[in-house]
C-alpha cells in the first residue's frame, strides 16, 4: 500500500481510532482508483512514480472521507486524471 494508515489519518486530521477501518476501507478505494485511472494493475510501477501517485492516493482519500454521504465521483475522476496525466498510459 502507497499510504499507510497513520499518513492518511494525518493526512485527514483524524487524531482518533474509531474510524480506521473506514479510513483503511478508503485507502484501498483510493489507491485502486488511481491504478485504474493510469491504466495499471502493477502496483510496483504505479509506486515509482511515488509523489505523484501519493498526491492522488491521499486527495482521494479525503475526497472519499468528507464527501461519503454525497460523493461527485465524476469530478473525482476527471480531477484525479488531471493530477496523474503524466503517468497514464494509452488505451486502445
Amino acid at each position: 500500500m502507497l499510504v499507510t494508515l497513520d499518513e492518511a489519518k494525518e493526512y485527514l486530521r483524524v487524531d482518533f481510532d474509531d474510524d480506521n477501518s473506514l479510513i483503511e476501507s478508503l485507502s484501498r478505494s483510493a489507491q485502486k482508483l488511481c491504478m485504474d485511472i493510469v491504466r495499471t494493475e502493477d502496483e510496483a510501477a504505479f509506486e515509482e512514480n511515488y509523489k505523484e501517485a501519493r498526491i492522488a492516493v491521499l486527495y482521494t482519500i479525503g475526497y472519499l472521507y468528507e464527501h461519503r454521504e454525497e460523493a461527485d465521483h465524476h469530478a473525482l475522476t476527471l480531477t484525479l486524471r488531471s493530477l496523474l496525466f503524466g503517468m497514464r498510459k494509452e488505451a486502445f
